[in-house]
C-alpha cells in the first residue's frame, strides 16, 4: 500500500517542526537549507519520526526543486495518514 502526501516543505527555519495543513498541504518546516536536497532528506526524517516509519518508506515523487511536493509513503492507509495528523 503506498498513500500519496502533498506537502509544503520551508527550509531555513530556525526549528523542524509540522506546522500542520496549510489547504491540501502539509506543512514542514526544517532547519536545514535548499542545498543538494538537504531540506528534502531533513522533510523526509521528519516526516518518518512522526510517522513511526523507516526514511526508507517515504520518497518525494514530485517536487524535488520545488517547496510544493508530493511524498509517497508505504506502509500506511490515507485512513491512518489522517487519523495521525
Amino acid at each position: 500500500m503506498t498513500t500519496k502526501l502533498s506537502v509544503k516543505v520551508v527550509p531555513g527555519t530556525s526549528i523542524n517542526k509540522i506546522s500542520g495543513w496549510l489547504g491540501d498541504s502539509l506543512k514542514i518546516r526544517v532547519r536545514a537549507q535548499p542545498e543538494k536536497g538537504k531540506a528534502n532528506k531533513a522533510a523526509l526524517e521528519l516526516l518518518a519520526k512522526e510517522l513511526d516509519l523507516p526514511v526508507k518508506n517515504l520518497s518525494i515523487s514530485s517536487g524535488h526543486a520545488s517547496s510544493n511536493k508530493i511524498v509517497e509513503i508505504m506502509g500506511i492507509t490515507n485512513a491512518e495518514l489522517s487519523a495521525i495528523f
